[in-house]
């Protein structure tokens, strides 16, 4: 075989694989009572995320992760 065929076998079961898991899909969301989605809703269900910032008020009255509250110390 040459490469060409190589690529080409890969590309076809690549294809065949991307069907199997999307018929997978909508079996497991049916069997969930779930709605079955089509492979072009997955971007929809995408969240952006702001480059600003966040809130700094969200964040008073925390404790830092793994160094315990800010007005004690460790032991």
């Amino acid at each position: 075989m040459s490469v060409q065929d190589d690529l080409a076998a890969v590309k076809r079961r690549l294809q065949d694989l991307e069907h199997t898991v999307e018929e997978l899909e909508r079996r497991v969301g049916a069997e969930r009572g779930a709605p079955s989605t089509p492979a072009t809703g997955r971007a929809e269900s995408l969240v952006t995320i702001p480059d600003t910032p966040y809130d700094s008020g969200l964040w008073v009255d925390t404790d830092d992760e793994g160094l315990g509250a800010r007005d004690r110390h460790a032991p």
